[in-house]
């Protein structure tokens, strides 16, 4: 037997008896916090109960998160970040350790857990129909007006995770917000979390995850025709460290 399955064997019981137990505490008393601060406060104010859950949630695993490419961003500033999706894993990681005040795209059946989407809607978190296009891009920009100068709208430009690793086409959805919106593309290349948690599995071990933070990139409102190719760019820039 390697030493690598000897070790995920090992680490099992940890994972069972700790990290799930200690994973639903904190998403129940954080959720709770952050909707108190939320309702009380601003969206800004309860990013910080995501960070702390976010920081919190790879610490206990645990997951080694690397960012390069910092200087690319400045935490002051919003932008449409853009990034592949490999694993659950990839929401504390982005969460916890850009220093942006992120807010989430997701879909809109989320609404309905107890506390956690109570929670998601205080952070400013946008939930869309995902079956219905144009309604989805509707709320997108009816929260927009919502949210914080500071805030900063994540798309998962795939729409799902990736089944085998590799990065799938991108959706245009993030590029028209962006277009429309006038924010910057941030591209971010999440690496390794797809060997940390499987998407469909719960086959979850510790290791290290890196995000790499590309160059920001501006989708031009005069020139629409130029739509897919900076797509094709973008998505080219955030797969490429993928093959290293």
């Amino acid at each position: 037997m390697k030493v690598k399955q000897i070790l995920k064997l090992i680490y099992q019981p940890y994972k069972w008896v700790v990290v799930v137990p200690f994973m639903l505490a904190i998403t129940v008393v954080l959720g709770l916090v952050c909707i108190a601060t939320g309702a009380v406060f601003t969206q800004d104010a309860a990013n910080v109960t995501a960070v702390l859950w976010s920081r919190l949630s790879c610490a206990i695993v645990p997951v080694r998160v690397v960012l390069t490419g910092k200087k690319n961003l400045t935490p002051q500033n919003a932008y449409v970040v853009v990034a592949n999706h490999q694993s659950m894993v990839d929401i504390p990681v982005i969460h916890g350790f850009m220093g942006l005040h992120i807010k989430w795209v997701m879909k809109q059946e989320l609404r309905n857990i107890p506390i956690f989407g109570t929670a998601c809607h205080y952070l400013g978190c946008i939930f869309i129909d995902r079956s219905h296009r144009d309604a989805a891009i509707r709320s997108i920009h009816q929260a927009r007006k919502l949210l914080s100068p500071r805030a900063s709208v994540l798309f998962f430009a795939e729409g799902t995770r990736s089944r085998d690793g590799q990065v799938r086409p991108f959706k245009k959805g993030a590029f028209v917000f962006a277009r429309e919106t006038g924010l910057p593309i941030l591209p971010v290349t999440i690496k390794n979390s797809y060997q940390l948690l499987p998407p469909d599995s719960l086959d979850l071990v510790p290791g290290k995850v890196e995000i790499i933070v590309h160059r920001p990139v501006y989708v031009m409102a005069n020139d629409p025709d130029r739509m897919d190719a900076v797509i094709a760019s973008v998505r080219a820039t955030i797969a490429a460290p993928l093959q290293q």
